[in-house]
């Protein structure tokens, strides 16, 4: 059975439209350019920090983070960066008496602001910078199962990722969710391992408590024997 929900972060639970159009900004870059190679990287299944160095070869986002802020233009995002199902789904989420977790990809600034914006509406937010792994790390999913009082088995895991989310969860033996939004799951959803991988494949977060429901309704059910 699903006893606890983890969600990423980035496309997720936030919308980074307007935080990737701020990059392309710093850069120096026309917005629809950015966004066209971000998505020619994402589909050359590269990393999507390599679309910097296609605009400023030798580009170290570290770097370049500590310079937006010293600048005043540090990275930012609130609440109306939240996609519009996502505190409608952790209400009814937690209603059903789920254990509900946000850990992805972050700086400690953004886990900061994640704390923030969800201190009462989850049991607990983890970040890459504050665990010292990034997926697809297996670390990195070895930090959920140890901080989440339940089995691995136990765990869904929410992303918008194949590669760094559903296949490295599944690796760690909990069961995922795919979402379809952001340039990540648009491009990968009809791949093989998006058809296969994820135990649930859903267009809104909205979608999930009826589908953990039901999931869990099947949990339950006694097989069936013969003799």
């Amino acid at each position: 059975m699903i006893r606890a929900v983890v969600f990423d972060v980035g496309e997720c639970l936030v919308d980074e439209t307007r935080e990737y159009g701020t990059w392309a900004d710093w850069l120096g870059v026309p917005r629809h350019t950015f966004a066209a190679m971000f998505g020619a990287v994402i589909a050359q299944g590269r990393d999507y920090r390599e679309t910097f160095g296609e605009f400023q070869p030798g580009f170290d986002l570290y770097e370049q983070r500590e310079a937006r802020a010293a600048a005043g233009r540090q990275e930012h995002f609130g609440e109306d960066d939240l996609y519009p199902d996502v505190r409608p789904a952790l209400a009814e989420l937690r209603s059903t008496g789920l254990w509900l977790g946000i850990a992805g990809n972050q700086t400690t600034r953004a886990g900061t602001i994640l704390r923030e914006l969800f201190a009462d509406d989850v049991d607990l937010i983890g970040t890459s910078d504050d665990w010292g792994a990034s997926k697809p790390d297996p670390l990195f999913f070895d930090r959920v199962a140890e901080v989440v009082p339940y089995e691995p088995g136990e765990i869904l895991y929410v992303g918008d990722r194949v590669d760094n989310d559903i296949r490295p969860a599944v690796a760690a033996g909990m069961p995922t969710a795919l979402v379809r939004r952001g340039p990540w799951a648009t491009i990968q959803w009809a791949s093989e391992e998006a058809l296969r991988l994820p135990a649930f494949r859903v267009k809104s977060l909205s979608e999930l408590p009826d589908a953990i429901a039901d999931f869990n309704a099947r949990a339950r059910r006694p097989s069936r024997t013969t003799g």
